[in-house]
């Protein structure tokens, strides 16, 4: 399976034995949206210059859920505050990008019973084949860092990402004696282009002020 920025950053988001978001939900769905827009940056279709979101090409992504999102931005295009729209996809990010995964075989839809006879829907690996899956999109990760190679453009915006979300330590656990790679971090993200590391500064801010507003 082609390494999708947003499926991987699911799947490093999620426990892969529970399905369960490893992070608050809010900051799990401010990554996704961020997941899916640097996706449309990535080939081309958006762009994002001082916190404002901007169209770049029309022309519709190969990927449902990719063209999907286009069409939403095309269709409110009067709306280009970048941390707007983060909010507004989160709302349904999880399920999207859960949903595409369904859809190449990477997780199944398992619904489990609750107390009091509630059910709960979660998008997981049911599978030894998946869970294996599942847990390499950390793991490819971590051996890259750990190996001084280079990643590419989209493995580098999935780390920040990762760094703007909290998830570091889930990628990078055990990682106590390769000091070095902490501190490469903030040069990597840096050193990302411009529309890129805006939005992984505007993701990592709107995690912060969901979560100050959840604690209130």
């Amino acid at each position: 399976m082609a390494q999708v920025l947003a499926d991987q950053y699911y799947l490093i988001a999620h426990e892969d034995r529970t399905g369960r978001s490893r992070l608050h939900p809010r900051a799990t769905g401010l990554g996704l949206a961020a997941a899916l827009l640097s996706e449309l940056v990535l080939e081309g279709r958006v762009g994002v210059a001082d916190g404002e979101l901007f169209i770049v090409d029309r022309h519709p992504p190969r990927d449902a859920l990719s063209h999907d999102v286009l069409d939403l931005l095309s269709a409110q295009s009067q709306h280009t505050d970048v941390r707007t729209w983060l909010a507004f996809l989160s709302q349904d990010a999880a399920l999207r990008v859960a949903e595409r995964l369904m859809r190449v075989g990477a997780v199944e839809m398992v619904t489990r019973r609750r107390m009091l006879g509630s059910t709960q829907t979660l998008y997981m690996p049911n599978t030894a084949r998946q869970r294996n899956a599942a847990a390499w999109a950390s793991t490819r990760i971590a051996n890259i860092l750990v190996r001084g190679m280079d990643l590419n453009l989209s493995d580098r915006m999935l780390v920040g990402l990762v760094v703007a979300t909290g998830l570091t330590r889930h990628v990078m656990y055990g990682f106590e004696n390769y000091p070095h790679i902490y501190h490469a971090l903030p040069s990597m993200i840096a050193s990302l282009p411009n529309d890129l590391r805006e939005l992984v500064e505007c993701t990592e801010q709107s995690v912060g002020t969901a979560l100050a507003v959840g604690r209130r």
